[in-house]
């Protein structure tokens, strides 16, 4: 091998592991945001829930949204918009969550995290922690909510 090609392949190598380097670190910082976003929204669904916040999650929940509550109910998006509009049936009085973890697979994100509530819902007084999951998507360049199911702790 004479020195123009040793050179040659000296310069392709260090450009591909650049290269390499460069897609590794947009990944890092993407999966960086992707975690800050969701950590955002999930801390703003807490703030949403104490001010009955319906504009909130007609923006944030996907059109076919499902939750399951610990009660053992499945609800839609369309029942979550008629539950927050009846606040005389349906309200937050307090809303702490901790050990919130996100993790992100692509354009696709899982939080976990334990929820401890006092709320009415449909009429009847909830107090309890519960252990949830949600699951986003991000769609047109916004993560959105399309999944959650909570379980009350034991």
């Amino acid at each position: 091998m004479n020195t123009k090609n040793a050179l040659l392949c000296i310069s392709v190598f260090v450009l591909a592991l650049s290269a390499g380097l460069g897609v590794i670190q947009a990944q890092t910082n993407s999966k960086a945001d992707a975690v800050a976003a969701v950590t955002k929204l999930e801390g703003d669904s807490v703030k949403a829930d104490l001010a009955n916040d319906k504009a909130f999650y007609a923006k944030v929940l996907a059109e076919d949204w499902t939750g399951g509550d610990s009660g053992g109910k499945w609800f839609t998006k369309a029942d979550m918009m008629k539950m927050m509009d009846d606040t005389a049936h349906n309200k937050t009085n307090s809303e702490k969550m901790t050990e919130l973890k996100v993790r992100v697979y692509g354009n696709t994100a899982i939080a976990t995290y334990k929820d401890t509530y006092d709320a009415m819902l449909n009429g009847e007084h909830r107090s309890r922690t519960v252990i949830s999951t949600d699951t986003f998507v991000k769609m047109g360049g916004e993560w959105k909510l399309v999944a959650g199911h909570a379980s009350e702790a034991k």
